[in-house]
């Protein structure tokens, strides 16, 4: 065996441990289908209360096997799991799936339980499946392995690897797949991931080649930057498609940043799927609709789809539905229009959608398709065919196949309408041809094989290092900070600490009193922004504690008296900053916010109304490279603003990435930062005019 894994997905061998006689049971069910399913290798049922099981001699202890083990799968209670683990470590069995449940999950003793289990495994260099899971299957027919005891029929052998977190999800979705023809290559119920996760699938379907596509349910990360990492090189090779369950409310916990409040429930999760080129979907039924696309079809060059329906109602949902997916559906070129008017009645429409009207047959299919594949302005194209009595739905079924022959582009089917179009279905699934029942899942799979051309012809680049990170700054302010018992920094500790991390700064001066201001104010230059500095207000426009504009000394001492006088009655010790206006460019702001299980969560998005009230803002999980703060600046809807739209200037993105990674850089360096705003950020079209005009950072409180 050339990987640790091959032990549990391909083994030569596999012991039954606690095989029963007693139908209806899960031991039972599931040495059935060790059999029935025709494993290649030995099976041998270990059960000391009966001599033979499934007409097969049955052995008392796996240690009484005279054969050597690969495979050991454990179905006992939970009282006898560590005894027979450990009589697999002293047989030399590689390989472990305990089915049992009653560890971890239920808490309390269960929980010790599964920490020897796991320390028994690891000390004899055993990878173990569970506990508390319904096994694992390999159609390979080099090992036909069905270990696991799901009642439903083994999927036909294929290109789709499946993990799942939940059995009896796994169960469920084992019977849709056979229900829609998908074949399936290898499938684990991961149960409670002692041992094997969905990481280490991952990276061992990476270089598996009957794989092609993997889907993962997901209830948790174990380690969500081993996920990163591995998903986002393994997506380079293979689409995964991925449903995340569990929903959380932790990053929307109430936070003094605006980051901390918008980073609401599952927006971690999100931004590493985005991150790492993993199609989330929402539902079941999503992803096998994204799957048997993603399974059969190459993505498309471009974002160009083309409609041929034989129905005007679906044709214009499959182009509403491509719209709202960001897809183009454009008019079709003269020439391709061209040729198919000969084929059609003079009703038809050779538009973009296609509309061949109801009586369209095979041959109108045929000659369509052939000049739609043909035109080089469309990159791919969603057929429709609603069914009629008086319509030979195999003849168009041959019709379609015929017209795409030899194409590159991808093409995905519809098929709405009676039964009777099953044969004809069945035969475009044979040649490799999704077929969906409505329109809208057909534009919604086309969707996904974009976004999968998109993340590949996405650049790779670096995490970029900041070696000019002023760190003896940020050391001592944090250690000032911690030594006051606070965790919140005013606002002169904050801007040291961004300046620090190379954040460019409007220019400002600290000031204690009144006199200082102006003194600081005539250095400056005028016009100025005076603003409250202190670590116990931290909403400083609630009191008044933000003035702009001001154009001589005698504006700052007045509004520096009646802003201290309030302030101090709060927090004694509040004090002042100084600033030089600024202005000209586009507000935007940047945050981040440490999420307890991914860490650092950095946040752009346009400044002013546009957070405070349509809360329009990207996330993207630490490390953060540069294509990440990229993608950032495109994702928000506001995104044409920075471009130049509406008569704003057009900013100088550079920066804004920069600063993206700078913060980047100063959360990972700097694990005290739970959370840190720069807002407003004034982004000019120039470098040197760009620069943020307010920060508020907190520390993580100390445990």
């Amino acid at each position: 065996m050339s990987h640790p894994l091959d032990a549990l997905l391909r083994p030569r061998s596999v012991a039954v441990i606690g095989a029963s006689r007693e139908r209806n049971s899960i031991s039972y069910d599931l040495l059935h289908n060790l059999l029935e399913f025709g494993f290649t290798g030995p099976v041998f049922p270990v059960n000391p209360r009966t001599p033979v099981v499934h007409s097969l001699k049955c052995y008392p202890s796996v240690s009484d096997i005279p054969d050597p083990v690969d495979l050991a799968i454990i179905v006992v209670p939970r009282q006898h799991v560590l005894a027979h683990a450990e009589a697999c470590a002293r047989k030399g069995v590689k390989g472990l799936v305990v089915i049992t449940a009653g560890f971890k999950e239920v808490g309390g003793e269960g929980e010790v339980l599964e920490q020897k289990l796991r320390e028994i495994t690891r000390n004899a260099g055993m990878r173990m499946v569970g506990p508390n899971c319904m096994g694992l299957i390999n159609t390979d027919p080099e090992f036909r392995l069905q270990g696991s005891f799901s009642a439903t029929m083994v999927p036909l052998s294929g290109p789709i690897a499946f993990s799942s977190q939940s059995g009896a999800l796994g169960e469920a979705i084992l019977a849709l797949m056979t229900q829609l023809g998908l074949g399936l290559s290898m499938f684990v119920s991961l149960g409670n991931k002692t041992d094997v996760s969905g990481n280490d699938l991952l990276e061992y379907w990476e270089h598996d080649p009957r794989t092609k596509v993997v889907l993962m349910y997901l209830e948790s990360f174990g380690n969500p930057q081993r996920f990163m990492n591995t998903a986002r090189r393994v997506a380079r090779k293979k689409p995964i498609l991925a449903m995340k369950s569990g929903r959380t409310a932790a990053g929307a916990r109430a936070a003094a940043s605006h980051t901390g409040s918008l980073a609401g429930a599952d927006v971690a999760v999100d931004s590493l799927m985005a991150q790492c080129g993993v199609i989330r979907c929402e539902a079941i039924e999503q992803m096998f609709m994204f799957a048997a696309a993603l399974a059969t079809q190459p993505p498309p060059k471009g974002d160009r789809v083309a409609v041929v329906t034989n129905s005007g109602g679906p044709g214009i949902l499959a182009v509403d539905a491509c719209v709202r997916l960001g897809l183009q559906v454009p008019a079709l070129s003269a020439a391709t229009q061209a040729r198919m008017r000969p084929a059609l009645p003079p009703e038809a429409s050779t538009a973009n959608p296609v509309d061949m009207i109801a009586s369209a047959r095979g041959e109108h299919y045929q000659a369509c398709l052939r000049a739609v594949v043909d035109d080089p302005d469309i990159d791919a194209v969603i057929v429709i065919f609603t069914s009629l009595e008086i319509i030979d739905s195999m003849a168009v079924a041959d019709g379609i196949l015929n017209g795409i022959a030899g194409t590159d582009k991808p093409v995905l089917v519809c098929f709405m309408g009676k039964v009777a179009t099953k044969p004809a279905i069945a035969r475009m699934k044979e040649a490799g041809l999704p077929v969906y029942t409505f329109p809208e899942e057909a534009a919604q799979a086309m969707g996904a094989l974009y976004r999968r051309r998109v993340w590949l012809e996405r650049p790779e680049s670096p995490v970029a290092p900041f070696d000019d990170l002023d760190r003896g700054t940020i050391e001592g302010v944090i250690a000032e900070v911690r030594a006051a018992g606070r965790t919140t920094l005013t606002l002169v500790e904050a801007t040291r600490v961004v300046a620090a991390a190379g954040v460019p700064v409007a220019p400002w001066a600290a000031a204690d009193g009144w006199e200082d201001a102006a003194h600081a104010a005539d250095r400056l230059g005028y016009p100025v922004a005076l603003k409250l500095s202190s670590a116990v207000v931290t909403h400083k426009s609630d009191v008044g504690g933000v003035r702009l504009g001001l154009r001589d000394a005698d504006a700052v001492r007045g509004a520096a008296v009646a802003m201290l006088s309030s302030a101090r009655a709060l927090d004694p010790e509040a004090t002042l900053v100084v600033q030089r206006m600024v202005g000209g460019g586009t507000e935007v702001i940047f945050g981040a916010s440490v999420d307890p299980k991914f860490g650092p969560l950095l946040m752009f998005g346009l400044g002013g109304i546009f957070v405070e009230i349509l809360k329009d803002v990207s996330f993207r999980v630490a490390p953060l490279s540069e294509a990440d703060a990229e993608d950032m600046l495109a994702e928000i809807k506001g995104a044409p603003i920075l471009s130049g739209a509406r008569g704003y200037p057009a900013v100088d993105r550079v920066i804004l990435r920069e600063v993206l990674q700078r913060l980047n850089h100063l959360l990972t360096s700097f694990p005290d930062i739970a959370e840190l705003d720069l807002n407003p950020f004034f982004a000019a079209p120039d470098r040197e005019r760009s620069l943020a005009a307010d920060a508020r950072v907190a520390l993580r409180p100390v445990t």
